[in-house]
Protein backbone atom coordinates (compact mmCIF):
# COMPACT_ATOMS: atom_id res chain seq x y z
CA UNK A 1 0.00 0.00 0.00
CA UNK A 2 1.44 3.36 -1.03
CA UNK A 3 1.72 6.45 1.14
CA UNK A 4 -0.95 8.04 -1.05
CA UNK A 5 -3.47 5.28 -0.30
CA UNK A 6 -2.59 5.53 3.39
CA UNK A 7 -3.25 9.28 3.23
CA UNK A 8 -6.60 8.63 1.53
CA UNK A 9 -7.56 6.21 4.30
CA UNK A 10 -6.72 8.84 6.93
CA UNK A 11 -8.98 11.27 5.11
CA UNK A 12 -11.74 8.67 5.04
CA UNK A 13 -11.43 8.30 8.80
CA UNK A 14 -12.17 12.02 9.16
CA UNK A 15 -15.71 11.26 8.03
CA UNK A 16 -16.31 8.75 10.83
CA UNK A 17 -19.08 10.81 12.48
CA UNK A 18 -20.28 12.60 9.36
CA UNK A 19 -21.05 10.64 6.22
CA UNK A 20 -23.76 8.14 7.19
CA UNK A 21 -25.68 6.66 5.50
CA UNK A 22 -23.00 7.14 2.83
CA UNK A 23 -19.65 5.36 3.18
CA UNK A 24 -16.56 7.04 4.63
CA UNK A 25 -14.28 7.75 1.68
CA UNK A 26 -11.04 9.67 1.17
CA UNK A 27 -9.34 10.80 -2.03
CA UNK A 28 -5.83 12.05 -2.81
CA UNK A 29 -4.88 13.40 -6.25
CA UNK A 30 -1.22 13.15 -7.27
CA UNK A 31 0.22 14.95 -10.31
CA UNK A 32 2.72 13.33 -12.75
CA UNK A 33 5.64 14.65 -10.69
CA UNK A 34 4.44 12.77 -7.60
CA UNK A 35 3.15 15.80 -5.70
CA UNK A 36 -0.20 15.82 -3.93
CA UNK A 37 -2.30 18.53 -5.56
CA UNK A 38 -5.73 17.81 -4.09
CA UNK A 39 -7.32 15.88 -1.25
CA UNK A 40 -10.72 15.54 0.35
CA UNK A 41 -13.20 13.30 2.13
CA UNK A 42 -16.91 12.65 1.73
CA UNK A 43 -19.20 15.22 3.35
CA UNK A 44 -22.63 14.76 4.93
CA UNK A 45 -25.28 12.93 2.89
CA UNK A 46 -26.33 15.14 0.02
CA UNK A 47 -22.97 16.91 -0.01
CA UNK A 48 -19.97 16.29 -2.26
CA UNK A 49 -18.11 12.98 -2.26
CA UNK A 50 -14.39 12.63 -1.62
CA UNK A 51 -13.40 12.83 -5.30
CA UNK A 52 -15.28 16.11 -5.80
CA UNK A 53 -13.74 17.58 -2.64
CA UNK A 54 -10.24 16.63 -3.86
CA UNK A 55 -10.86 18.14 -7.30
CA UNK A 56 -12.15 21.34 -5.66
CA UNK A 57 -9.14 21.45 -3.38
CA UNK A 58 -6.78 21.28 -6.37
CA UNK A 59 -8.74 23.96 -8.25
CA UNK A 60 -8.85 26.30 -5.24
CA UNK A 61 -5.07 26.08 -4.91
CA UNK A 62 -4.47 26.60 -8.61
CA UNK A 63 -3.14 23.12 -9.34
CA UNK A 64 -3.73 21.24 -12.57
CA UNK A 65 -5.02 17.67 -12.35
CA UNK A 66 -4.58 16.86 -16.04
CA UNK A 67 -2.60 13.63 -16.30
CA UNK A 68 -2.90 13.04 -12.52
CA UNK A 69 -3.68 9.89 -10.55
CA UNK A 70 -6.55 9.73 -8.05
CA UNK A 71 -6.11 7.48 -5.03
CA UNK A 72 -9.56 6.77 -3.59
CA UNK A 73 -10.64 4.35 -0.87
CA UNK A 74 -13.84 3.19 -2.62
CA UNK A 75 -14.92 2.76 -6.22
CA UNK A 76 -16.07 6.13 -7.64
CA UNK A 77 -19.85 6.22 -7.97
CA UNK A 78 -21.40 5.91 -11.42
CA UNK A 79 -25.01 6.84 -10.76
CA UNK A 80 -27.04 9.96 -10.14
CA UNK A 81 -28.06 9.89 -6.50
CA UNK A 82 -28.04 12.87 -4.13
CA UNK A 83 -24.98 13.95 -6.12
CA UNK A 84 -23.69 13.34 -9.66
CA UNK A 85 -21.40 10.49 -10.77
CA UNK A 86 -17.86 10.90 -9.44
CA UNK A 87 -16.34 8.77 -12.20
CA UNK A 88 -17.56 11.28 -14.80
CA UNK A 89 -16.10 14.17 -12.79
CA UNK A 90 -12.70 12.45 -12.69
CA UNK A 91 -12.76 11.79 -16.43
CA UNK A 92 -13.83 15.33 -17.27
CA UNK A 93 -11.06 16.75 -15.06
CA UNK A 94 -8.35 14.90 -16.97
CA UNK A 95 -7.48 12.17 -14.45
CA UNK A 96 -5.62 9.38 -16.28
CA UNK A 97 -5.40 6.75 -13.52
CA UNK A 98 -7.52 5.73 -10.55
CA UNK A 99 -6.16 3.57 -7.73
CA UNK A 100 -9.16 2.37 -5.69
CA UNK A 101 -9.06 0.31 -2.52
CA UNK A 102 -12.19 -1.72 -3.08
CA UNK A 103 -15.31 -2.02 -5.23
CA UNK A 104 -18.49 -0.35 -4.02
CA UNK A 105 -20.98 -3.00 -2.77
CA UNK A 106 -23.91 -0.76 -3.71
CA UNK A 107 -25.75 -2.58 -6.53
CA UNK A 108 -26.17 0.80 -8.26
CA UNK A 109 -22.38 1.04 -8.56
CA UNK A 110 -20.67 -2.37 -8.01
CA UNK A 111 -18.15 -2.34 -10.85
CA UNK A 112 -20.00 0.14 -13.06
CA UNK A 113 -17.78 2.98 -11.91
CA UNK A 114 -14.64 1.07 -12.86
CA UNK A 115 -16.21 0.10 -16.21
CA UNK A 116 -17.04 3.71 -17.07
CA UNK A 117 -13.56 4.86 -16.15
CA UNK A 118 -11.93 2.18 -18.32
CA UNK A 119 -14.31 2.92 -21.19
CA UNK A 120 -13.12 6.53 -21.05
CA UNK A 121 -9.49 5.43 -21.26
CA UNK A 122 -8.66 5.80 -17.57
CA UNK A 123 -6.31 3.18 -16.13
CA UNK A 124 -7.83 1.48 -13.07
CA UNK A 125 -6.04 -0.39 -10.29
CA UNK A 126 -8.04 -2.02 -7.48
CA UNK A 127 -6.88 -3.46 -4.17
CA UNK A 128 -4.46 -1.28 -2.17
CA UNK A 129 -5.98 -0.53 1.24
CA UNK A 130 -8.97 -2.81 0.68
CA UNK A 131 -9.02 -4.26 4.21
CA UNK A 132 -8.83 -0.85 5.86
CA UNK A 133 -11.54 0.64 3.68
CA UNK A 134 -13.91 -2.28 4.20
CA UNK A 135 -13.37 -2.28 7.97
CA UNK A 136 -14.04 1.46 8.15
CA UNK A 137 -17.28 0.92 6.22
CA UNK A 138 -18.35 -2.46 7.60
CA UNK A 139 -21.84 -1.16 8.35
CA UNK A 140 -22.27 0.14 4.80
CA UNK A 141 -21.06 -3.16 3.35
CA UNK A 142 -23.42 -5.04 5.69
CA UNK A 143 -26.43 -3.00 4.59
CA UNK A 144 -25.61 -3.32 0.92
CA UNK A 145 -24.85 -7.05 0.98
CA UNK A 146 -26.94 -8.47 3.85
CA UNK A 147 -29.63 -5.75 3.77
CA UNK A 148 -29.20 -5.32 7.53
CA UNK A 149 -27.00 -3.02 9.63
CA UNK A 150 -23.86 -4.11 11.44
CA UNK A 151 -25.07 -4.62 15.02
CA UNK A 152 -22.61 -3.69 17.77
CA UNK A 153 -23.61 -4.33 21.39
CA UNK A 154 -21.98 -2.12 24.02
CA UNK A 155 -21.69 -3.35 27.61
CA UNK A 156 -20.06 -1.77 30.68
CA UNK A 157 -19.35 -4.24 33.47
CA UNK A 158 -17.17 -5.09 36.44
CA UNK A 159 -14.37 -7.61 35.99
CA UNK A 160 -16.75 -10.34 37.15
CA UNK A 161 -19.29 -9.40 34.47
CA UNK A 162 -21.83 -7.50 36.56
CA UNK A 163 -23.63 -4.63 34.80
CA UNK A 164 -25.90 -3.57 37.68
CA UNK A 165 -26.45 -4.32 41.36
CA UNK A 166 -29.55 -6.29 42.44
CA UNK A 167 -31.15 -2.90 43.19
CA UNK A 168 -30.62 -1.90 39.54
CA UNK A 169 -27.91 0.67 40.35
CA UNK A 170 -25.40 0.88 37.49
CA UNK A 171 -24.11 4.47 37.35
CA UNK A 172 -21.22 4.40 37.18
CA UNK A 173 -19.36 1.10 36.97
CA UNK A 174 -16.74 2.34 34.51
CA UNK A 175 -14.84 5.61 34.65
CA UNK A 176 -15.27 8.91 32.79
CA UNK A 177 -12.76 8.04 30.06
CA UNK A 178 -14.65 4.88 29.18
CA UNK A 179 -17.95 6.77 29.13
CA UNK A 180 -16.52 9.41 26.79
CA UNK A 181 -15.13 6.66 24.58
CA UNK A 182 -18.57 5.06 24.51
CA UNK A 183 -20.02 8.34 23.23
CA UNK A 184 -17.51 8.24 20.36
CA UNK A 185 -18.81 4.80 19.40
CA UNK A 186 -22.37 6.13 19.56
CA UNK A 187 -21.42 9.04 17.33
CA UNK A 188 -20.07 6.80 14.56
CA UNK A 189 -23.28 4.74 14.47
CA UNK A 190 -26.34 5.60 12.42
CA UNK A 191 -28.60 4.70 15.32
CA UNK A 192 -28.50 3.79 19.03
CA UNK A 193 -30.89 1.06 20.17
CA UNK A 194 -32.24 0.55 23.67
CA UNK A 195 -35.19 -1.10 25.40
CA UNK A 196 -38.09 0.28 27.38
CA UNK A 197 -36.68 -1.19 30.60
CA UNK A 198 -33.61 1.03 30.33
CA UNK A 199 -35.74 4.08 29.53
CA UNK A 200 -38.06 3.56 32.50
CA UNK A 201 -35.19 2.83 34.89
CA UNK A 202 -32.67 5.49 33.85
CA UNK A 203 -34.42 7.97 31.51
CA UNK A 204 -31.25 8.27 29.39
CA UNK A 205 -30.67 10.68 26.51
CA UNK A 206 -28.40 8.23 24.67
CA UNK A 207 -26.93 10.95 22.48
CA UNK A 208 -23.28 11.61 21.63
CA UNK A 209 -22.89 14.80 23.63
CA UNK A 210 -19.32 14.10 24.81
CA UNK A 211 -17.78 14.21 21.33
CA UNK A 212 -17.76 16.97 18.74
CA UNK A 213 -20.21 15.97 16.02
CA UNK A 214 -22.81 17.81 13.99
CA UNK A 215 -24.83 14.64 13.38
CA UNK A 216 -26.60 12.85 16.22
CA UNK A 217 -27.41 9.17 15.65
CA UNK A 218 -31.05 8.20 15.49
CA UNK A 219 -32.65 6.58 18.54
CA UNK A 220 -34.34 3.18 18.24
CA UNK A 221 -36.57 2.02 21.09
CA UNK A 222 -37.97 -1.49 21.56
CA UNK A 223 -41.22 -0.84 23.45
CA UNK A 224 -43.70 -3.68 23.05
CA UNK A 225 -46.47 -2.09 25.15
CA UNK A 226 -45.81 1.59 24.26
CA UNK A 227 -44.88 2.50 27.83
CA UNK A 228 -42.43 5.29 26.96
CA UNK A 229 -43.35 8.55 28.72
CA UNK A 230 -44.04 11.49 26.43
CA UNK A 231 -41.55 13.59 28.40
CA UNK A 232 -38.72 11.03 28.21
CA UNK A 233 -35.26 12.49 27.77
CA UNK A 234 -34.67 10.46 24.61
CA UNK A 235 -36.70 12.99 22.60
CA UNK A 236 -33.66 15.07 21.69
CA UNK A 237 -34.11 17.90 19.21
CA UNK A 238 -33.07 17.23 15.60
CA UNK A 239 -32.80 13.47 16.10
CA UNK A 240 -34.90 10.79 14.46
CA UNK A 241 -36.65 8.45 16.90
CA UNK A 242 -38.03 5.05 15.85
CA UNK A 243 -40.24 3.19 18.31
CA UNK A 244 -41.02 -0.47 17.58
CA UNK A 245 -44.08 -1.89 19.29
CA UNK A 246 -46.32 -4.93 19.30
CA UNK A 247 -49.59 -3.27 20.28
CA UNK A 248 -51.84 -0.89 18.41
CA UNK A 249 -52.68 2.03 20.67
CA UNK A 250 -53.85 4.81 18.38
CA UNK A 251 -53.96 7.57 20.98
CA UNK A 252 -50.44 6.84 22.30
CA UNK A 253 -49.10 6.41 18.78
CA UNK A 254 -50.50 9.79 17.71
CA UNK A 255 -49.07 11.42 20.83
CA UNK A 256 -45.63 9.96 20.15
CA UNK A 257 -45.78 10.98 16.51
CA UNK A 258 -46.61 14.50 17.69
CA UNK A 259 -43.27 14.38 19.55
CA UNK A 260 -41.57 13.59 16.25
CA UNK A 261 -41.25 9.83 16.67
CA UNK A 262 -41.93 7.21 14.02
CA UNK A 263 -43.93 4.35 15.56
CA UNK A 264 -43.62 0.97 13.84
CA UNK A 265 -46.06 -1.86 14.62
CA UNK A 266 -44.00 -5.04 14.25
CA UNK A 267 -45.23 -7.89 16.49
CA UNK A 268 -43.99 -11.46 16.58
CA UNK A 269 -46.12 -14.48 17.47
CA UNK A 270 -45.45 -14.06 21.20
CA UNK A 271 -46.78 -10.55 21.59
CA UNK A 272 -43.32 -8.95 21.58
CA UNK A 273 -41.48 -6.94 18.94
CA UNK A 274 -40.16 -9.04 16.06
CA UNK A 275 -36.49 -8.18 16.51
CA UNK A 276 -35.26 -9.80 13.29
CA UNK A 277 -37.88 -7.94 11.26
CA UNK A 278 -36.95 -4.73 13.09
CA UNK A 279 -33.27 -5.09 12.12
CA UNK A 280 -34.27 -5.70 8.48
CA UNK A 281 -36.53 -2.65 8.60
CA UNK A 282 -33.68 -0.52 9.95
CA UNK A 283 -31.60 -1.64 6.98
CA UNK A 284 -34.35 -0.33 4.70
CA UNK A 285 -34.15 2.96 6.63
CA UNK A 286 -30.44 3.29 5.67
CA UNK A 287 -29.02 2.37 9.07
CA UNK A 288 -25.45 1.14 8.54
CA UNK A 289 -24.22 0.66 12.11
CA UNK A 290 -26.66 -0.09 14.94
CA UNK A 291 -25.19 0.58 18.39
CA UNK A 292 -26.99 -1.32 21.16
CA UNK A 293 -27.08 -0.02 24.74
CA UNK A 294 -29.76 -2.06 26.45
CA UNK A 295 -30.45 -4.19 29.51
CA UNK A 296 -29.53 -7.82 29.98
CA UNK A 297 -32.94 -9.11 28.81
CA UNK A 298 -32.97 -7.33 25.44
CA UNK A 299 -29.26 -8.07 25.02
CA UNK A 300 -30.02 -11.75 25.53
CA UNK A 301 -32.90 -11.69 23.07
CA UNK A 302 -30.75 -10.09 20.38
CA UNK A 303 -27.99 -12.67 20.87
CA UNK A 304 -30.46 -15.54 21.01
CA UNK A 305 -31.90 -14.54 17.65
CA UNK A 306 -28.45 -14.27 16.08
CA UNK A 307 -28.68 -10.54 15.44
CA UNK A 308 -25.49 -9.33 17.15
CA UNK A 309 -22.31 -9.05 15.08
CA UNK A 310 -19.89 -7.54 17.57
CA UNK A 311 -19.51 -6.80 21.27
CA UNK A 312 -17.94 -3.62 22.62
CA UNK A 313 -17.19 -4.37 26.27
CA UNK A 314 -15.74 -2.04 28.91
CA UNK A 315 -14.45 -3.83 32.00
CA UNK A 316 -13.83 -1.92 35.23
CA UNK A 317 -11.14 -3.03 37.70
CA UNK A 318 -13.60 -3.96 40.42
CA UNK A 319 -15.65 -6.93 41.62
CA UNK A 320 -19.36 -6.46 42.36
CA UNK A 321 -20.51 -9.96 43.25
CA UNK A 322 -24.19 -10.68 42.79
CA UNK A 323 -26.11 -8.59 40.30
CA UNK A 324 -27.25 -8.47 36.70
CA UNK A 325 -25.04 -9.93 34.00
CA UNK A 326 -24.28 -8.74 30.48
CA UNK A 327 -27.10 -10.71 28.90
CA UNK A 328 -29.70 -13.32 29.70
CA UNK A 329 -29.88 -16.29 27.38
CA UNK A 330 -29.60 -20.04 27.55
CA UNK A 331 -29.23 -22.14 29.58
CA UNK A 332 -26.86 -24.12 27.39
CA UNK A 333 -26.54 -27.84 27.94
CA UNK A 334 -23.14 -28.29 26.27
CA UNK A 335 -20.05 -26.11 25.96
CA UNK A 336 -20.15 -26.66 22.21
CA UNK A 337 -23.32 -24.51 22.11
CA UNK A 338 -21.37 -21.42 23.16
CA UNK A 339 -21.37 -18.44 20.84
CA UNK A 340 -17.85 -18.33 19.38
CA UNK A 341 -16.15 -14.94 19.32
CA UNK A 342 -12.93 -13.53 17.87
CA UNK A 343 -11.13 -10.89 19.91
CA UNK A 344 -10.24 -8.09 17.49
CA UNK A 345 -8.94 -5.40 19.87
CA UNK A 346 -7.90 -4.92 23.49
CA UNK A 347 -7.11 -1.42 24.76
CA UNK A 348 -6.73 0.48 28.01
CA UNK A 349 -9.19 3.38 28.31
CA UNK A 350 -8.45 5.38 31.43
CA UNK A 351 -8.61 2.96 34.36
CA UNK A 352 -10.74 0.49 32.41
CA UNK A 353 -10.20 -2.05 29.63
CA UNK A 354 -12.03 -2.01 26.30
CA UNK A 355 -12.58 -5.26 24.45
CA UNK A 356 -13.86 -5.68 20.91
CA UNK A 357 -15.08 -9.19 20.20
CA UNK A 358 -16.63 -10.16 16.87
CA UNK A 359 -18.98 -13.09 16.43
CA UNK A 360 -16.87 -15.59 14.55
CA UNK A 361 -17.49 -15.48 10.81
CA UNK A 362 -20.04 -12.67 10.88
CA UNK A 363 -17.90 -10.33 8.78
CA UNK A 364 -17.66 -12.81 5.88
CA UNK A 365 -20.16 -11.35 3.48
Amino acid sequence: MSNFTAAALRLALEGLYRTSPNPRVGCVIVDPSGAIVGQGSTQRAGGPHAEIMALRDAHEHGYSVIGATAYVTLEPCSHQGRTGPCCDALVNAGIVKVVASIADPNPLVSGRGFARLRAAGVQVEVGPGAEGSRELNLGFFSRMVRKTPWVRMKVAASLDGVTALPSGASQWITGPDARADGHAWRARACAVLTGIGTVLADDPRLDAREVQTDRQPALVLVDSALQVPLDASLFVADRAVYIYTSIENDSKMHALEARGATVVFMPNGRGKVDLAAMVRDLGCREINELHVEAGYKLNGSLVREGLVDELLVYLAPKLLGEGYGMLQWGPLTELSQALALDFTALDRVGSDVRLLARVAGRDRF
